[in-house]
């Protein structure tokens, strides 16, 4: 089972900072923020104004108006990434008929934090204005977490594996890493993976005000989130999707298609300490780490970069410092880390599945993007946070660090092909 070698062959995103690949990945190393005022509700009564909602998103691309308008929101964005990942990937939208895949052996694990959020608050209003009468019969399916996988399975034809996980901020991550597990032993040839997310609504940014985890710079937006910043004061919500396609190594051969590098490692722990706040230690995080190096075959000091959570958090920023020094002992100083959320807020579900991405372009493109809104050091947070300034480097290994409420971690890892 494990000498089957799992490869990224394709990937697609919708975000605060790009609807492609190629925008997204020019904005994260040029450090353009995605963060602005609010516009898709009237926010002057919340504590917080700002949000990375996503810009010039164009559902007819995708399907028709009767399609999307049978779709949550977060359910369109997993399918425009899904379908720039498939075309990224060369594979065909109509996999049945196929000669050179076996719809039966492609799965689908693309999976929401919280699924279909504005869905279930919009309809709440019909509920309680016209009565139980008018609620819509898509309510249930536009609103559960597992549909953007059901609809991406139905729209090619996708007959392996297919489910959704739901581990609230670390969702993305983990279902890429059930997917490599999934094509290691053998269940199937090739799985479309990630997560989305579009949850800036106003019962949404209602939650997280009341937990007081977002910052509250309204009149900075540009600025708000400031990831291991002495003076951040939160995160900011985004949206968007980040799908992955991940293929067994002889498949991809034999079909023709680019690899863009090799995933080779995956850790998931629990906290077992704190519905919100992370272990004070970092070691549930750190664990994670521990277990994906040792699913890979790496000592600590063969990782090169880490896409950190960094959430601009108080808490996290300063334990998951302190995760990845009980991870890497002495080599954590000489990581090059950096969160990219100062550049797109928090995707919430679908951060697994951009910033795994990231770390397979900087794989790919030998560049660190950079953590902006860097200004003042805190002593708490002393790693090379690559701040403000994206660098060269000869990056063979990254790793990426997801974390979500409940206490779940994960962990996954990708290495230059060879």
């Amino acid at each position: 089972m494990n000498n089957r070698r799992v490869v990224v062959t394709g990937f697609g995103v919708i975000s605060c900072v790009g609807n492609n690949v190629p925008d997204f990945w020019d904005s994260l190393v040029n450090g353009r923020c995605g963060l602005s005022k609010i516009t898709c509700f009237d926010a002057s009564e919340f504590r917080t104004q700002i949000a990375g909602e996503v810009k010039g998103f164009d559902v007819s691309k995708y399907m028709s108006p009767k399609d999307a308008k049978r779709l949550d929101l977060f359910c369109q964005y997993a399918i425009a990434a899904a379908d720039e990942a498939m075309d990224c990937a060369g594979l065909p939208h109509e996999l049945r008929g196929s000669s050179e895949v076996n719809a039966d052996r492609v799965g689908v694990i693309v999976s929401s934090g919280i699924g279909g959020l504005r869905t279930m608050s919009d309809q709440d209003v019909v509920l309680h204005e016209r009565g139980p009468g008018r609620i819509s019969p898509f309510l249930i399916p536009m609103m559960i977490s597992d549909i953007a996988s059901g609809n991406i399975s139905i729209r090619y034809g996708a007959g392996g594996p297919n489910l959704g996980l739901v581990t609230a901020c670390a969702t993305g991550c983990h279902s890429i890493g059930e997917s490599f597990w999934t094509i290691k032993r053998d269940d199937a040839d090739v799985m479309i993976c990630g997560g989305a997310e579009a949850s800036v609504v106003p019962l949404g940014l209602a939650g997280f005000c009341a937990l007081k985890a977002l910052s509250t710079r309204n009149d900075d937006p540009q600025h708000a989130s400031r990831p291991f910043d002495a003076d951040r004061d939160g995160f900011v919500m985004s949206e968007g999707a980040g799908v992955m396609i991940l293929e067994e190594l002889e498949h991809a051969k034999r079909r023709g298609a680019t690899i863009y590098a090799e995933m080779i490692g995956y850790g998931a722990t629990g906290d077992a300490y704190h519905i919100t706040s992370p272990h004070p230690e970092g070691d549930g995080a750190a664990r994670a780490i521990s277990m994906a190096l040792r699913h890979a075959g790496l000592n600590p000091e063969d990782v090169d970069y880490v896409n950190a959570h960094g959430t601009s958090t108080e808490l996290n920023d300063k334990y998951e410092t302190q995760a990845l020094k009980k991870a890497f002992g002495d080599h954590a100083y000489k990581l090059a880390v950096s969160s990219t959320k100062g550049t797109t807020g928090h995707g919430l579900g679908a951060a697994g599945g951009l910033e795994s991405i990231a770390c397979v372009k900087t794989i790919v493109e030998k560049v660190i993007p950079p953590t902006i809104n860097y200004e003042t050091p805190d002593p708490n947070c002393d790693l090379d946070i690559t701040p403000n300034t994206a660098k060269e480097r000869d990056v063979k290994v990254a790793l990426n660090v997801n974390l979500g409420f409940g206490g779940h971690n994960g962990v996954v890892i990708f290495k230059e092909f060879k």
